[in-house]
């Protein structure tokens, strides 16, 4: 049995997916979906069951901040400032919000008796919706929280730095439940990771943005010391409505954000010297930063090809019935649409 409880980004219309059940709520908020998902955990079904609970926190809008702003560290990409810490402090009330939700979800589980026999898979799209993230192939975009339990290997609590995608997870649920590997797959399972007998599944990890809000073509290659990013067309600024309107966006626009050049057709960065990703090494002449420039293009090319990237023929046009807004536009609802976020 499946049910669906809560956001989800597959299709505009949940029906079209295939649950069997789409639960009613208010709102997808937590506040809301966190009692429908309780609800039919309650119900207690007669069959194995696969839930999705999805919730809007920790989007934008924030609510507002429990925490005082003042004592909020911003993310390292930002400036320290009112603007960004008051954005922080949003989203910690978000978090709030969510972590809420997950907990009643949870002890739900328990109380219906099937937590022991239940794996639990929690996980996101994206990074924070802050400027240089959300959207964004740099390690604030890409890099995201995956927390699995369940019974047997995933019982034991551990911290894993393995280079993993959300593609390894179909896989690796497979090997966990001892079925065979459909042939399209395309992601590693992380299982020997888990267990212990790996420190490794994948070398390299690749990262891709087409469309979000607006139309914005690029790709990425990550090891675990690189990262390359390539951008498929010949802007040089910010594409502004991928990323959320908010203080910290308001902020960096006065600054003139919009009309910085911050975009090259090439990035390459050093991680474990550049964390941060603000040092691009693509036309440097290092003998040891030219040879993984020259790897990871190839790295990149071979991927493209193997999966058959529709970015080799060319733009990719808009699918049909889809929904975008200018490059230009200053914001995700639009030309002429935003509204700064003003601290009062």
């Amino acid at each position: 049995m499946t049910a669906l409880a809560g956001i989800q980004h597959v299709a505009a219309d949940p029906k079209v997916i295939g649950y069997d059940e789409i639960l009613p709520h208010a709102t997808t908020s937590a506040k809301d979906v966190a009692p429908a998902a309780v609800k039919f955990i309650r119900s207690k079904p007669d069959r194995p069951f696969f839930l999705d609970v999805g919730f809007f926190e920790t989007h934008c809008e924030f609510p507002e901040s429990v925490d005082n702003p003042d004592y909020i560290l911003p993310p390292s990409p930002l400036p320290d400032v009112p603007e960004t810490r008051r954005d922080m402090a949003g989203f910690h009330a978000s978090a709030r919000i969510m972590d809420k939700g997950v907990g009643e979800v949870l002890d739900a589980l328990e109380a219906a008796g099937v937590a022991e026999n239940t794996l639990v898979i929690s996980t996101t799209d994206h990074g924070i919706a802050f400027p240089n993230m959300k959207c964004n192939l740099r390690d604030t975009g890409t890099g995201i929280s995956l927390i699995m339990r369940g019974p047997g290997v995933f019982s034991k609590p551990q911290v894993n730095d393995s280079l993993l995608s959300n593609i390894d997870v179909f896989p690796t649920i497979c090997d966990y439940l001892g079925i065979e590997h459909s042939k399209w797959f395309t992601g590693e399972s992380f299982l020997p990771v888990v267990e212990g007998t790996s420190t490794e599944v994948n070398d390299a990890i690749f990262s891709e943005v087409t469309y979000h809000a607006a139309y914005e073509p690029k790709r990425s290659v990550r090891t675990a010391r690189w990262k390359y990013i390539r951008h498929f067309d010949d802007r040089n600024t910010v594409v502004l409505p991928n990323c959320d309107d908010g203080y910290s966006k308001t902020y960096w626009m006065e600054k003139g954000w919009k009309s910085l050049p911050s975009v090259t057709h090439e990035e390459l960065f050093d991680l474990v010297f550049d964390p941060n990703e603000q040092n691009n090494l693509a036309s440097s002449r290092e003998p040891e930063t030219m040879a993984a420039l020259m790897e990871l293009r190839g790295r990149l090319d071979k991927w493209m090809k193997e999966t058959s990237d529709p970015l080799l023929n060319g733009p990719v046009p808009l699918v049909a019935g889809g929904h975008t807004v200018p490059q230009d536009a200053d914001s995700p609802k639009g030309l002429g649409k935003y509204v700064p976020k003003i601290l009062r």
